[in-house]
């Protein structure tokens, strides 16, 4: 087992120094990029084409259908599950990365437990560089229900006992540690967790896990392993009650927007008991992921002149001291093999060429948009009634999410989940997690296909006839239709076989 290194500065001295540094160098040049460079519309003669679109009833229609049944239901275990008489010991797992990230490493951590026979704390959940949200697993998911609908496969703790209690994430961030496991390799098999970590549970009766992101295989697993990690992500990780309850009145507002109207009161509990379901509408989720991570990393430009080319050029830099593979290529080339990320006005486009039109009402599901309002400008120009977390809560709704990213992360997903439709920008954590919970659910999913709008964007002489038959032919087999798992892929973007079985 390799143990990790020693060093005389603490991991939050570390994040502060980062952070002032990554602060200071980054200033000049995005000032730069506000004032000196307006955003522009870099698909004018598609955008005023849009713009006047109109879609026939028919194949609005069509676009809002259901799924079709797809002869998959989710997996029901037919026999109880049951608890080892012995338990090897303690397990903690300190998860890092975005909430979805997160989630992906909870399903995974039971699923490690029960491998070794070992009892789970409940999963520490790092501060995440970048969104600064110290937000613990209690803040986000409910914690009993957790416990509870688990009880019969493994062990959970909500804090380790007394004689444990020093095994600490500061513990770990200051020295060399024999309960450390630090060397667990991505997408490890279940034999390299009883031939690395049973060994230091039955040493010391604790083993601490870190990092612990995708750190179990997705093949060669016991089928009851699989089943629990879909049970654990489809049944045991419930959101606590105030974010279900915001989300399901923010649902409310957008499927009955008469009854918004006004001022937003803070009793939305009443509100959500006192909709008819038979007026009820039906909305887009759109997950924009186009923030400055997701724009510097791609190494692609956005048509923001020098100044921008400059900032993001800097925040790669700082963020991955010029680590980024994309650098090396043209954004032509980028384009062309759809590893450019769509801006909110390609992605606008690609929702009017399939059909939708100006009176669709559309949930922005995002953080910080790259470029604010002027960059969402466009998408607003083609669906006038979007909305999202601030235009549908009151004030005293707001302060309950204000500045938790994790909280905020985790009611867009749940909106996600029950909208009609659900459409990501580009791939990422929050569009695998979707996809797969939505197949799980049979419900529409559009999978924008990257390669295509690339190089339909790069065709700058292309009219919208043109423009939008080929998007629809290009998304013909891309709204939900059920793939199954081929080796090495997802069992949380593709949850058949190992979560589902075949309809009787």
């Amino acid at each position: 087992m390799a143990m990790e290194q020693n060093n005389n500065t603490s991991q939050p001295q570390k994040a502060m120094l980062f952070a002032l540094a990554f602060l200071l160098s980054l200033n000049h040049a995005s000032s730069m990029y506000t004032v000196y460079n307006p955003i522009k519309p870099r698909h004018s003669r598609l955008l005023k084409s849009a713009v006047q679109r109109e879609t026939p009833t028919s194949q609005l229609s069509e676009l809002w259908a259901p799924l079709e049944n797809h002869g998959w239901k989710p997996f029901v275990e037919s026999t109880k599950p049951t608890l080892p008489e012995k338990s090897e010991g303690y397990i903690q797992v300190f998860l890092d990365g975005g909430l979805n990230q997160q989630r992906m490493g909870i399903c995974d951590a039971v699923a490690v437990a029960k491998i070794l026979n070992a009892t789970l704390v409940i999963p520490y959940l790092e501060v995440n560089p970048v969104w600064r949200d110290s937000s613990s697993f209690s803040d986000i998911f409910d914690v009993d229900h957790f416990i509870d609908v688990l009880k019969d496969d493994i062990s959970i703790v909500k804090e380790l006992p007394d004689e444990y209690s020093w095994s600490t994430r500061e513990y770990y961030s200051i020295a060399i540690r024999e309960t450390r496991i630090k060397a667990a390799p991505v997408h490890a098999s279940a034999h390299w967790y009883l031939e690395n970590v049973l060994p230091v549970l039955q040493s010391y009766g604790i083993a601490a896990i870190s990092p612990f992101s995708h750190r179990l295989s997705y093949d060669n697993l016991p089928m009851d392993i699989q089943h629990l990690r879909c049970k654990v992500n489809f049944q045991a990780l419930v959101f606590v009650p105030h974010i279900r309850t915001l989300g399901d009145a923010l649902i409310n507002r957008l499927r009955y927007p008469q009854q918004a109207d006004g001022e937003m009161s803070p009793n939305y509990i009443r509100e959500v008991t006192g909709a008819s379901a038979s007026n009820a509408g039906k909305f887009v989720v759109l997950h924009l992921r186009f923030d400055k991570d997701m724009a510097a990393h791609s190494a692609c430009d956005f048509g923001g002149g020098k100044a921008e080319k400059l900032a993001l050029a800097k925040y790669r830099q700082v963020m991955w001291q010029g680590r980024v593979v994309n650098s090396q290529f043209t954004d032509e080339e980028l384009r062309g093999q759809g590893r450019c990320p769509m801006t909110p006005e390609e992605i606008g486009l690609l929702l009017a060429a399939l059909g939708f039109d100006n009176s669709t009402r559309v949930y922005l599901a995002s953080h910080k948009v790259y470029g604010g309002e002027a960059r969402i400008s466009t998408l607003r120009q083609l669906f006038p009634l979007m909305e999202d977390k601030k235009s549908l809560t009151s004030p005293e709704e707001r302060t309950l999410i204000k500045g938790k990213a994790s909280v905020l992360a985790a009611l867009d997903y749940y909106i996600g989940v029950h909208s009609d439709i659900f459409i990501s920008a580009s791939p990422g954590n929050m569009h695998n997690a979707m996809v797969g919970h939505r197949t799980y659910l049979n419900l529409k999913t559009i999978r924008p296909n990257m390669a295509l709008m690339g190089q339909l964007f790069l065709n700058k002489t292309m009219e919208w006839p043109e423009f939008q038959q080929s998007v629809i032919e290009g998304h013909e087999n891309r709204q939900g239709q059920l793939r199954l798992r081929r080796p090495k892929q997802s069992i949380y973007t593709y949850p058949a076989p190992d979560c589902m079985c075949q309809a009787q």
